[in-house]
């Protein structure tokens, strides 16, 4: 996010795998959001977990980038080439080009924290003082905070945890090969290629 490094209407270059389906939304409307259908039918069984997590995400992300009308999901990207995830059955990449000032990054490792409900700690110390908090408490699953009524007896931890995950949007290089984006949405005109498998 280290918007004073970069000017914000400097284009970048962005890659996300898809379902092939996304091409005929941006032939038909000219733009592809996100709907709650598509990550119940991707997620499948886990569905619920990941709405959750998104929708936190969004609610925290739009304070950054605002939604457009009409967008509530993000839209998961790539940062370089190299990182993208490959083609699978049914699948495309799409390579675009979109504004700087509408892209959130984040770092991948600090998202794997949120991802699994954990405490995102401020460094090494911290997380070892957390860490003995909950040895002190008897939590070894510490994502029982979140997931479970464990938090209804602990609700200084939990929210402890979920505070933190506020440090997902702390600026950082976002050329660093642990960089990722999202956007809200994207337009048919910032598609610049199509990787078919």
């Amino acid at each position: 996010m280290t918007t004073d490094l970069y000017n914000p209407n400097d284009k970048v270059k962005l890659w996300t795998r898809q379902h092939k389906n996304v091409l005929d939304e941006l032939e038909k409307y000219g733009v592809y959001r996100v709907k709650k259908e598509y990550i119940l039918e991707k997620m499948d069984t886990i569905s619920n977990y990941y709405l959750n997590l998104y929708e936190w995400y969004g609610r925290n992300a739009a304070k950054i980038v605002p939604r457009p009308e009409g967008a509530v999901y993000p839209i998961w990207l790539s940062t370089s080439s190299e990182m993208m995830l490959q083609p699978i059955e049914d699948t495309i990449i799409l390579e675009i080009e979109v504004d700087r000032k509408d892209v959130i990054y984040t770092d991948v490792n600090k998202w794997g924290y949120v991802v699994n409900y954990f405490y995102l700690p401020i460094d090494p110390e911290d997380e070892e003082r957390h860490n003995k908090e909950l040895k002190k408490f008897g939590i070894s699953d510490e994502s029982s905070l979140i997931m479970s009524d464990k938090g209804n007896f602990y609700p200084l931890l939990k929210n402890k945890i979920i505070k933190s995950w506020e440090r997902l949007f702390e600026p950082f290089d976002e050329k660093s090969t642990l960089s990722q984006a999202t956007i809200w949405e994207i337009k048919k005109e910032w598609v610049v290629d199509i990787i078919h498998r």
